[in-house]
């Protein structure tokens, strides 16, 4: 039975950047439920595959364009009801080359969106952001009510749309809520961008018999949280009573080091694979750990799937796309 709609109307929920790694997640689950969804993206990083077994769905609909042009994304929001912001550059590394660009889809992006819910009169707008907005801090694990730090473009782009949600459901009376995503991983994620993120990288590395590569010591850590854990709280959010931009932090609650992660891929391929070690690049933090008690408390959030199923099933995932590749080929 679907968790939005209440009445005989079927709402609709806008997903930007529908067609990435999280936004096709959520965007499966909605359809699944019986929702009617508009997916928004401008395939920079999405991919169309992701959206193929949605497209003779009913209940789909797909708007190809940019955050950065109001004209295009106020044809989208003018027959939304919820609004799920998934779309952003997303990497650390890409902002710090190219911060303009970064800050043009993140922040112009973001108050364009917020700009068109609030003259379409949008019921919720629920917010992705990161933890990078917590920097290199002392104070672990990381709350929402320790005063970020944002160390690189990326990071004060996302704080930057917190604010500005804020700041909308405050003048405005617009409906926002704010999840800061510690480190998703699961089907789906690009392990082939130079931008990839470490668990793709890594998993693609040991399906390939490559030694993945850490930058910095391999001590680091970081929060892993699986992507179906992420769909879930972004349907808690959009229900719930938060409206005024609150910020959540959205992980496991535990942190893995790097060196770990490559001790626990080796028990599942039955390997000792040893990692080839790099200089750390800027921009990167030290170590990432999240304390979810205000989502469990408030969302009623519970991360279901630990980090180590969530890893055997992204690598379950990633032989079969692999193969697929293959016969294609």
């Amino acid at each position: 039975m679907p968790l939005i709609n209440k009445s005989k109307k079927r709402k609709i929920i806008l997903v930007t950047g529908g067609a990435g790694f999280i936004g096709s997640n959520i965007v499966e689950k909605l359809l699944q439920l019986g929702e009617k969804v508009i997916v928004f993206d401008n395939l920079s990083t999405g991919k169309k595959e992701n959206l193929r077994i949605f497209l003779k769905n009913p209940n789909f609909s797909l708007f190809l364009g940019d955050l950065r042009n109001q004209k295009e994304i106020e044809k989208a929001v003018k027959k939304s009801d919820y609004i799920l912001h998934q779309a952003a550059s997303p990497s650390v590394r890409r902002s710090i080359l190219d911060p303009k660009s970064t800050f043009e889809t993140n922040v112009l992006g973001t108050l364009n969106l917020l700009v068109a819910a609030k003259k379409y009169k949008v019921k919720k707008l629920v917010y992705a952001s990161s933890c990078s907005v917590y920097g290199p801090t002392k104070i672990l694990p990381n709350k929402e009510d320790i005063s970020p730090n944002p160390i690189s473009p990326y990071a004060l782009s996302k704080f930057t749309g917190e604010k500005l949600c804020q700041t909308f459901s405050k003048i405005y009376g617009l409906s926002t809520i704010c999840l800061r995503y510690f480190n998703v991983f699961g089907p789906r994620q690009n392990p082939y961008s130079e931008y990839a993120a470490v668990i793709p990288k890594f998993v693609s590395a040991f399906l390939r018999n490559k030694k993945p590569i850490i930058y910095g010591s391999g001590q680091q850590t970081r929060d892993f949280i699986y992507v179906e854990n992420v769909v879930d709280v972004n349907l808690k959010a959009l229900y719930s009573k938060f409206n005024k931009g609150e910020t959540f932090n959205i992980a496991c609650g535990k942190q893995t080091s790097l060196l770990e992660v490559i001790c626990i891929l080796n028990n599942i391929f039955t390997r000792k694979v040893k990692p080839h070690f790099k200089k750390e690049r800027p921009g990167d933090i030290e170590y990432s750990y999240a304390n979810i008690l205000k989502a469990k408390d408030e969302l009623g959030y519970v991360p279901k799937v630990s980090f180590e199923n969530g890893l055997k099933m992204t690598i379950e995932w990633f032989i079969q796309y692999e193969q697929k590749t293959k016969d294609k080929n």
